[in-house]
């Protein structure tokens, strides 16, 4: 057996293939993330812009041409072309629907603005007097526990 090794050689790690342990460097602590505001289902959405209703009427022109084609990103990409291709004209009357959504949108965030001012004026006001009821409450309760004598544990009894 000329050149093999012998069990007590095979055993020993390979100096060339260990891996050699190194101290991380010290990691400066990211300052605590911001917990995420949750968003207000009822808060009106963003319009879309001239090129998302481009988009929706060339969905459905793309999608009579080629029935069989499954793919959003292909739809995606030859939109994305022909409007680049699109003179100023030809993108006018969807840049107009666009105005035309925003000054919806406006209107519908101006009036859910007011309505959440009002709500939170009200909300305020609400839990100012709750606070104060709710304690009276406790001290109530309370009071008619000790006024009794019993233990509690007596009147499960």
């Amino acid at each position: 057996m000329k050149g093999a090794k012998s069990k007590s050689e095979s055993k020993k790690p390979d100096s060339r293939l260990a891996v050699k342990k190194r101290e991380a460097p010290a990691k400066k602590k990211a300052p605590a993330k911001k917990a995420k505001e949750v968003k207000d289902p009822n808060k009106p959405k963003r319009p879309a812009s001239a090129f998302f209703i481009f988009m929706e009427d060339f969905r459905k022109q793309y999608k009579e041409k080629h029935p069989n084609n499954k793919s959003v990103s292909v739809v995606g990409k030859a939109g994305g072309e022909k409007w680049k291709s699109l003179s100023e004209a030809e993108k006018a009357p969807f840049a107009a629907k666009a105005e035309k959504r925003k000054s919806e949108y406006d209107k519908t965030l101006q009036a859910y603005n007011k309505k959440l001012a009002e709500g939170k004026q009200d909300e305020e006001e609400e839990e100012d007097e709750s606070d104060k009821s709710k304690s009276e409450v406790h001290d109530d309760e309370d009071e008619d526990d000790d006024d009794s004598g019993e233990d509690d544990e007596d009147d499960d009894e």
